[in-house]
């Protein structure tokens, strides 16, 4: 999809970060495992200056970036047992994204991550190729992971935004007033969604106890940022500088 909007096939995608950290790698900061404090950093730094200054770099590669409209945070779940501290993960075998700081992070913390497309993901759940994985709890709900998976932990380790880009052929043929009107709609949009999440998160998480999950709530996730954050940090750094990392931590 992406490519068919850089192509003009396609005029406006939404679809998450992590497909567009092969073509602007800084896209990948907007999903580093606990590089948010919480719901509001998250919004301030995507909806602020330094989300936009990311968002721009999508021109050069044929699309105009819109706004961030929202995967959420991601969860643990697994078949083996509750998880409460860090090692209660070790030895998990997670399927995971291609984000390679995603995989790097789940090593740190003992797992056996392997990247696999979710559409074959409730199969290799069901069959024991994976023991884990972790996505959005809206995700677990609506995918009927639940029917393969016995744990939940609300961990909220990653915040996974998705990324609304035009064909910037297409937007930049608009009159000014129009590519106004659209890049603001694109943001009222996303403050729409993420409102609707809010609202819903409770609801899923009532559906997956009721389903027969097992729900671990307000898990301490201290120790777990301990083991992975300054290695990512370190690691992203190496690739791509300390600055945007560093443009994030200093927004409120």
């Amino acid at each position: 999809m992406i490519n068919g909007v850089r192509g003009g096939t396609i005029d406006i995608v939404s679809s998450g970060a992590s497909n567009y950290n092969g073509i602007v790698p800084n896209t990948a900061a907007m999903e580093l495992p606990f590089v948010f404090r919480n719901a509001q950093h998250a919004y301030h730094v995507l909806d602020g200056a330094v989300g936009t200054g990311v968002l721009n770099e999508l021109a050069p590669h044929g699309m105009k970036g819109l706004a961030y409209w929202e995967n959420g945070w991601r969860a643990f779940t697994n078949n083996k047992r509750p998880v409460n501290k860090p090692e209660d993960l070790k030895g998990l075998k997670i399927r995971s994204t291609p984000n390679p700081y995603h995989i790097q992070a789940f090593k740190l913390l003992g797992m056996n991550p392997a990247p696999m497309p979710i559409a074959e993901l409730y199969t290799a759940l069901e069959t024991g190729t994976f023991d884990a994985q972790e996505h959005p709890i809206n995700v677990t709900w609506s995918s009927k992971f639940y029917e393969v998976q016995k744990f939940l932990t609300v961990s909220n380790h990653v915040y996974s935004p998705l990324i609304v880009a035009m064909n910037k052929g297409k937007f930049d043929s608009l009159p000014a007033n129009y590519q106004t009107i659209v890049v603001d709609a694109a943001r009222e949009a996303a403050k729409y969604q993420r409102d609707l999440n809010a609202q819903n998160a409770g609801k899923v998480i009532a559906e997956l106890k009721k389903s027969g999950m097992q729900v671990i709530e307000n898990v301490d996730m201290a120790p777990f940022q301990k083991i992975v954050s300054a290695e990512i940090a370190k690691t992203f750094g190496e690739k791509n500088g300390a600055a945007l990392l560093q443009a994030i931590e200093n927004t409120k």
